[in-house]
């Protein structure tokens, strides 16, 4: 989100708009949509949290759970955005300056609760590099370095963006999420590339990934939730059902 409306753009840059936050949350619900991920693009920009009206208003008519991250940079944050109705929060920018701010989240409100988002960039044969402010600024952080930490820390799921491919709709990024399962015990979410539903297969052939994230993938028609589970079950996956 960027203020008021859901935007997208390809690889973090050119956002454009796809829509409103409540309308696309009922009817990604109405598809049988599993969870859904609001993140403030701009709140680390401009240190402020913006969705919280957002996230109020989709609480009362979507009844599935909600994952809410930009600009949480303290206790009192996280507090805010569970009581507007989300159920875990998504820390980037704050972890990646204070590490133990995971740890304090986690003490504080349960590791369940506690999302680690990581925006991985490729840097050619160095593997990849963890960015912050929604792929604007990078860290000086190996990506595979930092999701161990963080899970040392009391992280319980890390959402794994690539964005090498984000919005380019060809697929997700593979080896990446490979490196990184092979890190990590904690739940994973794989985001970053989905353009067909035979890139959610595609994915669960080769790593095993508890959720996928999917944006351009619906806000632009290109499927509905329910064609990417039909897939999946017929491949043998299960899948909540529609």
């Amino acid at each position: 989100m960027k203020g008021p409306n859901v935007v997208k753009g390809i690889h973090f840059e050119g956002l454009r708009v796809v829509g409103k936050p409540g309308e696309l949350s009922a009817k990604y619900q109405e598809q049988g949509i599993d969870e859904i991920i609001f993140i403030d693009t701009v709140a680390s920009l401009y240190g402020r949290n913006t969705i919280l009206d957002a996230v109020r208003e989709a609480a009362h008519g979507v009844f599935v759970p909600m994952t809410v991250g930009g600009g949480i940079r303290t206790l009192d944050d996280i507090k805010s955005v569970l009581r507007a109705g989300a159920d875990k929060v998504a820390i980037n920018t704050a972890a990646t300056s204070r590490p133990a701010f995971l740890s304090e989240a986690a003490r504080a409100f349960g590791s369940q609760c506690v999302v680690l988002s990581v925006e991985a960039k490729r840097q050619g044969g160095a593997g990849w590099e963890a960015y912050s402010d929604n792929g604007r600024e990078p860290t000086g952080r190996n990506v595979l370095d930092w999701v161990t930490e963080a899970e040392a820390l009391g992280v319980g799921e890390i959402l794994l963006t690539s964005i090498d491919r984000d919005g380019t709709r060809s697929g997700f990024d593979i080896e990446l999420l490979e490196a990184v399962r092979a890190r990590t015990t904690v739940p994973l979410v794989a985001c970053g590339g989905a353009g067909a539903a035979g890139h959610a297969l595609r994915l669960l052939e080769r790593v095993s990934v508890e959720s996928l994230a999917c944006a351009s993938l619906f806000h632009y028609g290109l499927c509905r939730v329910e064609d990417v589970k039909i897939q999946l079950g017929k491949a043998g996956y299960r899948t909540r059902p529609v």
